[in-house]
């Protein structure tokens, strides 16, 4: 007996349903947001609901403790921190509150996500939240951990800077080939900062390979190595936006990652800017060059929460655990690096991350047992406006620096040379 054909589901459900895939593997399972994409959105073929799909996940990551406070205020015992109701609520709101959806809309496409459950409650708080203009505060709420933990290693301050950092999509920093580049706000050489844009590939320069999309401060690394000639290794380089500053600059380059789809990113980069360098698949804990180099940047694997502000999922999945193994991980490849340098040589070292375990405490480790090696201090001519290096001379940038031109991500950069 044939099985009977499903009705397909409402305009806009389907989006919906993908986007509470990804919450699910985000918050419950762990995993990264952009990793889960593909397939919590397969079933999607319009790459405009795929968008969608990822837009509402997020907006759901920025705002998830505020979220959860309105949900509770509105229902006599708190759902489940797991429960389908609160997953779907929590869509619903950020749909209306966050991506300006109306609320008619943002429950009928959510009610049909809690079929054979507990549609009425799911409509109830939502009706008394929007009857009652609920609003979230103008500064997000950080998850608990994440709070305890900036705030004994950076101070309050920091914190509020960054609750007001997530609250607001960060604008796109451009880093260019030459000189020229679209029109936008220039914090540095070959930079811009666009506060309004279309689709990134339709904008004047990108099919030409004039830039590339690359935060302010990850920008950094790569600047600190100046401009060639010699040769340079960009380890775990993917997907590229480094390799391409330093192929830009004049360097010899080789790229090495392990991960072969994201370097099929930097080829097609280095294809549409027309610079060179050499890719290599490898894991830099077995690969070695054949002979010491001039210069390396190492922008370490780490637990990325510095770029909070474009990935939000960071903070509900990173624990002391994670930060834990990445720091161990980290001095391996610091520790392999640095035999690679020629004397008079410079090595660069950078992580995405606001943790101090995987910058000032990885960088007093690394001294302590390297003597050939000291801090060659980063110079005001070589950084963005409004960025400075510390008294030591490498560079930690924070939640709340240029928080008036659009803010930067978390960055720990220091540049050694070998004696």
């Amino acid at each position: 007996m044939a099985r009977p054909r499903l009705a397909p589901e409402p305009p806009g459900v389907p989006a919906r349903r993908a986007a509470l895939k990804l919450l699910d593997a985000v918050i419950r399972r762990g995993l990264p947001l952009e990793a889960a994409l593909a397939s919590s959105t397969a079933e999607l073929d319009r790459r405009e609901d795929r968008g969608l799909a990822h837009a509402i996940a997020a907006a759901v990551l920025r705002r998830l403790p505020d979220l959860d406070a309105l949900i509770d205020s509105a229902t006599q015992r708190p759902l489940p921190d797991d429960a389908k109701a609160r997953f779907v609520l929590r869509l619903a709101l950020a749909q209306a509150l966050v991506l300006n959806t109306p609320p008619h809309a943002a429950i009928a496409t959510a009610l049909p996500l809690v079929d054979g459950g507990p549609r009425k409650l799911v409509h109830g708080v939502f009706g008394t939240l929007m009857r009652g203009n609920a609003r979230l505060p103008d500064a997000a709420t950080l998850p608990a951990d994440t709070d305890a933990r900036w705030v004994a290693a950076w101070g309050e301050d920091m914190v509020i800077a960054a609750a007001q950092a997530i609250a607001q999509q960060p604008p796109v920093d451009l880093s260019l080939k030459g000189q020229d580049g679209p029109e936008g706000l220039a914090l540095a050489p070959r930079h811009r900062r666009l506060a309004e844009h279309g689709a990134i590939a339709d904008l004047p320069g990108y099919a030409e390979g004039d830039w590339w999309v690359q935060d302010l401060a990850a920008s950094i690394p790569a600047r600190l190595l100046g401009n060639g000639p010699g040769r340079a290794l960009d380890l775990c380089a993917a997907p590229g936006g480094k390799t391409l500053q330093l192929a830009a600059a004049g360097w010899d380059v080789t790229a090495l990652d392990n991960s072969e789809s994201r370097l099929m990113r930097l080829t097609e980069n280095l294809e549409r800017t027309g610079l060179s360098a050499k890719v290599v698949t490898g894991d830099a804990l077995v690969w070695k060059p054949a002979e010491p180099v001039d210069a390396i940047l190492l922008d370490a694997p780490c637990s990325a929460t510095g770029i909070f502000r474009r990935h939000p999922d960071v903070l509900h999945r990173v624990r002391p655990s994670v930060i834990a193994e990445t720091a161990a991980l980290q001095a391996r490849l610091l520790a392999r690096a640095a035999d690679w340098v020629k004397p008079g040589g410079r090595l660069v070292y950078a992580t995405c991350s606001l943790e101090p375990a995987e910058g000032e405490a990885q960088l007093d480790r690394f001294l302590s047992g390297r003597s050939d090696f000291a801090v060659e201090p980063a110079t005001a001519d070589e950084l963005p406006q409004g960025v400075e290096a510390n008294r030591r001379g490498y560079v930690r940038t924070l939640p709340g620096m240029l928080a008036d031109h659009g803010g930067l991500d978390g960055f720990f950069i220091v540049r050694l040379r070998r004696s």
